[in-house]
């Protein structure tokens, strides 16, 4: 009960944080009134209509949107005569008074052009609407004319139209400055003054736009000046300090309007619609207009500034920040502060999630939008699952209850009278060094309990002289121990110990497993077939540790990345019942091992495999974290990434093998154990995605670069940084609390883990594509003598890595506008690289050869 209410609580008070964070977002502000505007730039399409390809208005389409405008301005500008927009000043001859600046779009299409300057003659000639004609637009900046060529169409129009019709060009204001001769040739000075695209914020924007104007009537005395095009957008990427928003545009515009009224100046406003077909130009293109693409306002002239309704987005994220943390925490039995971190993660990730989802609804796709949006978002749903997932564990050890059933020796109630069962040790060796393997021998030759046997299990290994000294060692050691050699036999090491069975004393009661690298504790059965009293139990589980990570700096961080899994996730899931098996310091239940049908050979990792059928069938599982064995570490780097691609091939194969079991309907495993073996096969899936969206990232940078194309938003590269920095913590701070690690250590088991990412994402594409691969023994046993090999083992992480630093620093360099975006999307690009340099720094750390290393101190 005290468990609900820590949920309801938390519940309530994380989306309370959610809801005030909303309202605290929400930006409003003050703007002067404003009750008209002069003119603005009228382009009638609609949102799925692109000028750029041909497309043309209707009369209908015309007349509909002159109703929206007319109320508030008495005057339009047009950029073309063509297209249907030469029908335009035909439809304002109704409205009394109306004016139009008529558009004439020079290109570098002699013909258009010849067919845009005759239908705007004819209209100015022939139409009492046309005030002017506006003759080219940015075509000197754009370099589709050069100046004596437009000098050229401005004379020869001259002549062409009557004489009260004003002739002008549009350029922006430097261009006006830079080629002053131009001005010699127009009726009046057509200036394009837009803060935005120059980097000046908003608080900046209306004076630095009057301050090129005065600096155009000092150039120019004695010619009119018109404000041509003035503007800001309401979306899209910032320039520089220049940040583009709702607010930001209504109180630029209101604030610029009233100044250019006092100040009576002509100006005219870009623009009456957005224009949903330019979200190539970095998305900024498409907003600048007053209306949206369905004709709705996106701010009233008069009154409060105010943000448009979010109500929707906010209710969806509330819910969503819910629901995450309600199937995050149920039957959890969590502690307040678990359930309140907790929650707050989960609220912080649904507003991630509704922001990514949402996108759409609040912007203009293209279909390379649509591509990118489609993959950030099945990319960010599994990132979230993996990140939460992080988050709970981290909240469930630093604020949650203590571990409960952690298997404590001599804390076990036995009874007196209860018999030591007779275990079987059974220690499988494919191709093993026969001097590694006598140790291990030796150890179990001393245990302290008396009623054992010991199954020596050599397969496949058709080198006498890696078995026959162990042959005769087993000889020596007495009849305790048995030798078995099976030279070719099918099923790898789970055929073998299958065959092995047969062999076993058939008065055992309990299987014993150990690698045939480890030394165990004279005390590791003593201590712990005590747990077997209990019928319910069927595995009894010590963790893996190793006795050579003094070896060298490699080894020994090869052994904290190892360290923190045993001592970590494998005390968390065990609160559960839900711990993955491992097959050394394994005990089993032989009858429960019977009754599941043994080991199975159709997967690479049989020991998680026979412990997830052993759950199925309702046996429970035991851990303790006391260590009562040390093995070898693997000897290289490319050993180390063999033996990582083996287990999570593992994986892969267990997923299609008993992914039903996981689903909701499935009957065999308790909720917290379907958890927890997800969880734990999306963290392998995650290293696949992982690298899958960085060789995304990687071919979208030149899209970007070269051909302008629109870089991820936020919402898609924030959740990437998001759980690396959640990563990052998770490995700091558990790794102290739980592992007692220096930072150092902490460090390197980081880097340890990361360098195995691409190997990781290998293996499951492997395990995606291919129905099975051959056993691949982990090369252990050599020592210091073992040498890495003249091959370079991460060539493919660190090209990758390195392709991936130099985008991120190329966009770094040539973000000249200080994108927001391009910042997040090169930072992004960074930390994608770092696994894969991890990689390269771990292998050339074992390239260094043994640095000696004091345990003592680590």
């Amino acid at each position: 009960m005290r468990s609900f209410l820590a949920l309801v609580v938390a519940v309530i008070l994380a989306g309370a944080a959610q809801f005030f964070m909303w309202q605290w977002l929400i930006e409003r502000g003050d703007a002067p009134d404003v009750r008209a505007i002069q003119s603005m730039s009228f382009s009638p399409f609609t949102r799925h209509q692109n000028p750029t390809v041909d497309a043309s208005v209707t009369l209908a389409q015309i007349d509909k949107d002159l109703a929206i405008v007319t109320p508030i301005t008495g005057a339009i500008r047009t950029y073309s005569a063509t297209q249907g927009l030469e029908s335009v000043p035909l439809e304002t001859v109704k409205k009394k008074g109306f004016r139009v600046v008529q558009g004439i779009w020079l290109s570098q299409d002699d013909t258009r052009d010849a067919l845009e300057i005759d239908n705007g003659i004819w209209l100015a000639n022939n139409n009492k609407s046309v005030v002017a004609l506006a003759v080219g637009n940015e075509t000197l900046l754009r370099e589709d004319k050069t100046l004596e060529e437009l000098i050229g169409i401005l004379q020869d129009l001259r002549h062409k139209v009557k004489k009260n019709t004003l002739i002008t060009t549009s350029e922006t204001w430097d261009m006006w400055i830079k080629h002053p001769e131009l001005a010699e040739n127009v009726d009046y000075i057509n200036a394009h003054i837009l803060p935005f695209w120059e980097g000046i914020p908003e608080e900046e924007a209306v004076a630095y736009t009057f301050d090129k104007y005065d600096l155009l009537k000092a150039t120019f005395p004695n010619k009119p000046i018109v404000i041509g095009e003035f503007g800001w957008p309401s979306r899209g990427y910032n320039q520089r300090a220049a940040d583009a928003a709702p607010v930001t545009q209504a109180r630029v515009l209101r604030e610029f309007i009233t100044e250019a009224n006092r100040r009576g100046i002509d100006y005219n406003i870009i623009e009456a619609f957005d224009q949903p077909w330019k979200v190539a130009e970095g998305m900024v293109g498409a907003y600048w207009g007053l209306f949206n693409a369905q004709r709705q306002p996106k701010f009233a002239l008069q009154g409060l500034v105010i943000e448009p309704e979010r109500r929707p987005k906010m209710i969806a994220s509330l819910l969503m920040g819910a629901f995450l943390t309600v199937i995050g925490l149920a039957r959890r039995r969590p502690t307040f502060g678990h359930a309140l971190l907790y929650a707050l993660a989960a609220n912080g990730m649904g507003l991630g999630i509704i922001a990514a989802a949402w996108w759409p609804f609040e912007a203009y796709m293209s279909p390379g939008t649509w591509v990118m949006w489609s993959v950030g978002v099945a990319a960010i749903l599994p990132l979230a699952a993996i990140t939460l997932a992080r988050i709970h564990e981290i909240s469930e050890v630093v604020l949650g209850h203590k571990p409960r059933r952690l298997f404590i020796p001599g804390t076990t109630p036995t009874s007196a009278a209860a018999a030591l069962p007779l275990v079987s040790i059974q220690v499988p060796a494919y191709r093993e060094p026969p001097e590694m393997l006598i140790e291990t021998l030796d150890a179990l030759a001393v245990l302290d309990y008396p009623n054992y046997e010991v199954l020596v299990i050599i397969n496949n290994t058709p080198d006498e002289d890696l078995w026959r000294p162990v042959e005769s060692h087993c000889q020596a050691l007495g009849a305790r121990f048995k030798f078995l050699n099976y030279p070719a036999i099918d099923g790898f090491k789970a055929g073998a110990l299958n065959r092995a069975m047969k062999e076993v004393d058939p008065r055992t009661e309990v299987l014993a497993l150990i690698d045939a690298d480890y030394v165990v504790d004279p005390n590791w059965l003593k201590d712990l077939t005590p747990v077997f009293e209990d019928p319910q139990v069927a595995i009894m589980q010590a963790p893996q540790d190793h006795r050579n990570a003094s070896d060298s700096a490699f080894h020994r961080m090869m052994q904290w990345e190892f360290a923190g899994f045993f001592d970590i996730g494998m005390v968390q899931r065990n609160e559960d019942n839900a711990i993955i098996t491992h097959g050394t310091m394994l005990l089993i239940r032989r009858s429960a091992f019977e009754a599941v049908g043994g080991w199975q050979v159709d997967t690479i990792v049989e020991d998680t495999e026979l412990g997830l059928r052993l759950y199925q069938a309702g046996f429970s599982a035991h851990y303790t974290n006391r260590r009562y064995g040390w093995g070898l570490l693997p000897d290289t780097f490319k050993a180390y990434k063999s033996q990582r691609h083996r287990w999570a091939y593992g994986a892969l194969q267990i997923i299609k093998k008993h992914g039903r079991a996981m689903l909701p309907g499935g009957k065999t495993l308790t909720r917290e154990q379907k958890f927890h073996f997800t969880t734990g096969w999306f963290f392998w899936l995650s290293d696949a995605l992982g690298i899958l969206i960085a060789l995304l990232n990687l071919i979208w940078v030149p899209l970007v670069l070269g051909l302008d194309m629109m870089v991820p938003t936020v919402a898609m590269t924030v959740p990437i940084l998001t759980a690396f920095c959640v990563n990052i913590l998770h490995n700091q701070l558990l790794y102290r609390i739980r592992v007692k690690a220096r930072f150092i250590d902490t460090l390197s088991a980081g880097i340890a883990a990361m360098s195995l990412q691409w190997t990781v994402a290998k293996a499951v594409f492997d395990g995606l594509i291919k129905e099975s691969l051959a056993f691949a023994r982990t090369e252990k046993g050599a020592g210091k003598k073992k040498r890495p090999g003249a091959t370079f083992q991460a060539l493919r992480e660190t090209l990758l890595g390195l392709a991936l630093a130099a985008s991120a620093l190329t966009l770094h360099l040539t973000n000249e506008q200080e994108v927001m975006e391009v910042s997040f999307f090169a930072a992004t690009l960074a930390i994608q690289s770092i696994p894969l340099l991890a990689a390269t720094l771990m292998h050339t750390i074992e390239l260094l050869g043994p640095v000696p290393v004091n345990p003592e101190k680590s």
